[in-house]
């Protein structure tokens, strides 16, 4: 199995749209060796502590779905890219502090990381007020390590069927990332078979170093942050 790295050559927001081109090519050959339609994959370019300039490049060379890790960040850097591209859909995929529930769904279409019921009372009263409904990923915690964020595997199940109640159609999938320097393949297995169970369709796992084994076990979305944009700035 191999990962995507940056190329030292394609450094800078030059080198973006080159990237993001290798980048679809190599997940487009590894959807079609199992089998399946490419179209079915979705490419989530993880832009946190990317500068605006970056985004608006990605998003010139077809780049549509986001990953941002901060609420506050994205509130920077995201209103005036949508006024510019209205079709760009941004996804959380950081930790939400239940204080932080209704600026998130005030800005973001897809919030992955419901992982706790005090974020589902949260969200809910938010989007109550709010009057706008994101799509929601349940983030499970699959090597059950307590520095993570994420439901835990044991009731991950509980979870998600009261989270399918609550919030119905607006629960669309599952999260999660393997243990590091494990073998990701039976982590994906879990993931992805526990969506099945739901009956959820968005299976979102893989990243840089393990997405072959990803798609191969089922992911429909592949979370790429260096492999887009180069290495990430020194500071914010």
């Amino acid at each position: 199995m191999t990962g995507l790295k940056a190329h030292s050559d394609l450094d800078g927001e030059s080198g973006i749209a080159a990237r993001l081109q290798a980048v679809r090519a190599r997940l487009d050959a590894a959807v079609l060796r199992c089998g399946r339609d490419p179209a079915a994959l979705t490419l989530l370019a993880v832009s946190k502590t990317q500068p605006q300039a970056a985004v608006r490049v990605a998003l010139a060379a077809g780049q549509r779905h986001f990953g941002e890790n901060r609420v506050q960040e994205a509130a920077a850097k995201f209103p005036a890219l949508r006024a510019e591209f209205p079709d760009l859909r941004l996804h959380l995929i950081g930790h939400l502090q239940t204080n932080k529930a209704r600026e998130a769904v005030r800005l973001f279409d897809v919030i992955e990381s419901l992982d706790r019921p005090g974020l589902a009372d949260a969200l809910a009263a938010a989007m109550a007020r709010e009057g706008r409904r994101p799509a929601l990923l349940v983030e499970v915690n699959l090597g059950d390590e307590p520095q993570k964020s994420g439901i835990g595997r044991a009731a991950a199940d509980d979870f998600i069927a009261d989270c399918r109640t609550r919030f119905g159609a607006s629960l669309i999938g599952v999260m999660g990332i393997p243990p590091a320097g494990a073998d990701p393949t039976p982590h994906f297995a879990w993931l992805a078979a526990c969506a099945h169970r739901h009956r959820l369709g968005v299976i979102s796992m893989g990243m840089s170093g393990d997405f072959e084994a990803a798609i191969a076990s089922g992911a429909t979305e592949i979370r790429l942050g260096s492999a887009i944009f180069g290495p990430r700035p020194a500071t914010v």
